[in-house]
């Protein structure tokens, strides 16, 4: 996922042993019993600043032994954990229950248990602490440690402060007639023998005088609440996926769970789901990784795509704002209501992005291709050209075809592609490329927006338009297959720097470029072969630089990592150019990588070679969940399918790709048009049910010019 700027200092990991829960723009960071510690990177976040940094509870002292975590949904648990064993006791007669929901704020039932045959006299402290602090000052550990003063309540206390300019106020309240102190609110109890003592904890935050929650109240039953709910309709409608591989079921059951809680509402479109880029640090609309993530999940639920595609429109630039690298058309990098994006404020975009502006057309092109809410997709082409009219009048810097970035603030991004550390463009000597550059696979991004307006122009019948986008399409793909191509290396350049000299390091970024159609036929066997080199694929999955490349670090964000969108991404390119085999070598290994990972793929992970490091070696700031490698899985399922609809053709292409041991493969409930198909595979038999009428099943897999359903 796209750091949003690259930190002077190093970024905390949040470590395996932190649980997250997340719904909407709130959420929490704690221990496995429950806890928040001070001076870790752990708080319950609202509106990207942490309003409570310290939740500490304390049974007879002394703090609580985790048993085990029990997930109730993405944005609820229970922790139980024990008190500690009296002196000269080898077990504990005292079991903690600690049921916590966020939504808005936070709610926390609390429980102790008694299975003492007397009665037991229990000590119960909550410590509590607020600090305010910035989202990333807490990522990149440049908060401080104070905590803000209390203000005592009859059942709680609050504290308050002033947020880049805005008054934020927290109250912290409990039921059970607590005493309230400057640390926090704490019970003196008796639990009668084999009894039990409970409080519930409510967390409201005021954000400029507004009230945003707790959603859920004490004494009243959660599930009845909006969140709850929404998870439930999300967990019916999405299509159902067996198969007689438990990697693969386990893997994308996992994706549908963590997609559903990086789920953002627009609060003024309630009808409409975004996709958040990924917890904890990213709980915000990304233009790039929205896109791409709603597009792989387009086979579970292509409204995400469409409210990604409406919401990005709304915010599509007007003018030219130099602090923000805003430019008429151009689709915003990043946009966070409550934090600040680059000291621009709440609630401003940053359009600092050279890739979310083409992937727009792409994927409203791709909603037309499913047939799916015709009329709202038909509104979002006035933004579609105005997307292609920054292509080529402002993404284009010096007239020469391509679109390069340069950024216009010292603020922005350095890099503007997926790579957008500070080092991820590198030359073969491992030296740092400077903007303005032109990314390849960004070309090929251009390339398929091209087909994507030439089959809308073909709907309306609006034969000069469609021939003007094929023209350019064609046009652009044979001068780049000339002028990005190594031919003493037989691969893809990077990009093209200020000079126009390649820039000449071997990288994930040639699986772009086949995923987009973008490779002559002519070269896509060297590029494959480059893909599934000892250089590039670890036997886990593809490295985003190879390894005999300057600046290679398998342990970097982006020089030698692996990246699971990056490498299903060169999957499905694969797929497109008939490299099955290789295909499914690079499934299997991402499956295996995943089950290694606890069916959760991460953002990214070390790119150590399987042979070497026979298991998957993590990386430690990587967010998880995180919404495109949540979606890979997703993709990959897609790919094994060779599901490639063309509703406009009244047709439904499938040609499917299995990895070793898939042998039944069977998906019920993808939503084509207005019906809900079911395609099923068993060892090579292939059957399909509920198609729209009149839609036909071709069974190819569509060349390298068909991602938009037109032809050139």
């Amino acid at each position: 996922m796209s750091s949003p700027w690259a930190p002077a200092t190093a970024v905390r990991s949040v470590g395996g042993e932190v649980v997250t829960l997340v719904e909407g723009s709130c959420f929490c960071l704690s221990l496995p019993n429950g806890d928040l510690l001070a001076g870790h990177p752990h708080g319950l976040f609202v509106g990207d600043t942490r309003v409570v940094s310290r939740l500490q509870l304390y049974v007879d002292g002394a703090e609580t032994e985790s048993l085990a975590v029990v997930s109730d949904g993405p944005f609820s648990a229970t922790f139980v954990s024990r008190g500690l064993p009296p002196a000269g006791w080898a077990d504990s007669t005292l079991l903690v229950v600690r049921r916590r929901y966020v939504g808005g704020a936070m709610r926390e039932d609390i429980q102790v248990q008694s299975f003492s045959d007397k009665q037991a006299a229990v000590s119960i402290d909550l410590r509590i602490g607020t600090d305010f602090a910035d989202l990333f000052a807490v990522k990149e550990q440049r908060e401080n440690d104070n905590d803000c003063p209390a203000t005592w309540l009859s059942d709680g206390l609050r504290r308050s402060s002033v947020v880049g300019g805005t008054e934020v106020a927290v109250d912290v309240s409990a039921t059970g007639d607590p005493t309230v102190s400057d640390e926090g609110i704490s019970w003196e109890v008796v639990i009668p023998p084999q009894g039990a003592w409970s409080a519930c904890i409510e967390v409201d935050v005021r954000i400029a005088g507004r009230t945003t929650g707790p959603r859920y109240r004490c004494g009243e039953p959660p599930g009845q609440f909006g969140a709850a709910q929404r998870l439930e309709r999300w967990r019916a409608a999405v299509p159902v996926v067996e198969t007689d591989h438990p990697e693969l079921g386990s893997v994308v059951s996992r994706s549908v769970e963590d997609l559903a809680a990086l789920r953002l509402i627009d609060p003024e479109f309630p009808e409409r789901a975004v996709i958040a880029a990924g917890a904890p640090w990213f709980m915000a609309l990304f233009g790039r990784d929205s896109i791409l993530s709603s597009w792989m999940a387009l086979p579970i639920d292509p409204t995400l795509a469409l409210g990604v595609a409406q919401t990005l429109a709304r915010f599509q630039g007007t003018r030219v704002d130099r602090e923000r690298d805003e430019q008429p058309g151009r689709i915003l990098h990043e946009l966070r209501f409550g934090g600040e994006v680059h000291g621009l404020g709440p609630g401003l975009p940053y359009y600092g992005s050279v890739d979310a502006t083409p992937l727009f057309v792409t994927v409203v092109g791709e909603l037309r291709r499913w047939g799916i809410a015709p009329e709202a997709v038909h509104d979002l082409l006035p933004n579609v050209d105005r997307a292609l009219a920054w292509i080529e009048e402002f993404g284009d810097l010096d007239g020469d075809g391509y679109v390069e970035y340069q950024r216009m603030t010292e603020r922005g991004l350095a890099n503007q592609g997926w790579k957008d550390s500070w080092d991820g463009i590198r030359y073969a000597s491992g030296d740092v490329a400077e903007s303005p550059i032109a990314l390849s696979e960004v070309q090929g991004y251009i390339y398929a927006a091209y087909l994507t307006r030439a089959g809308f122009a073909a709907d309306a019948g609006d034969v000069a338009t469609r021939e003007l986008y094929l023209v350019k399409a064609r046009e652009l793909k044979r001068a780049f297959n000339k002028d990005f191509w190594l031919p003493e290396k037989a691969c893809f350049a990077l990009g093209l720097d200020a000079s126009k000299q390649p820039i000449d390091s071997v990288t994930s970024n040639i699986g772009h470029c086949l995923w987009s159609g973008i490779v002559d036929e002519s070269h896509a066997a060297s590029v494959a072969g480059y893909l599934l080199s000892d250089d590039l694929f670890t036997g886990w999955g593809i490295r985003t630089l190879a390894g005999s490349m300057g600046g290679f670090n398998p342990i970097s964000y982006h020089c030698g990592s692996v990246w699971p969108h990056d490498t299903a991404i060169a999957t499905a390119g694969l797929c497109r150019y008939g490299f099955e085999e290789e295909a499914a070598r690079v499934m299997s290994g991402l499956l295996d990588a995943a089950a290694e990972l606890d069916y959760r793929l991460p953002e990214l992970f070390g790119g150590l070679g399987r042979s070497e490091f026979p298991s998957v070696v993590r990386y430690p700031t990587s967010c998880s969940p995180q919404a495109w490698s949540a979606a890979s899985s997703l993709l990959l399922l897609r790919a094994m399918l060779g599901f490639e609809p063309a509703i406009q053709e009244q047709k439904l292409r499938l040609w499917p790709v299995l990895p070793e041991g898939v042998r039944r493969l069977k998906v019920g409930g993808i939503r084509l048009v207005d019906s809900q198909v079911t395609v099923s595979i068993e060892d090579g038999e292939l059957a399909v049910e509920g198609l729209p009428d009149g839609v036909v099943v071709e069974r190819s897999r569509g060349g390298p010019d068909e991602l938009s359903g037109t032809t050139s």
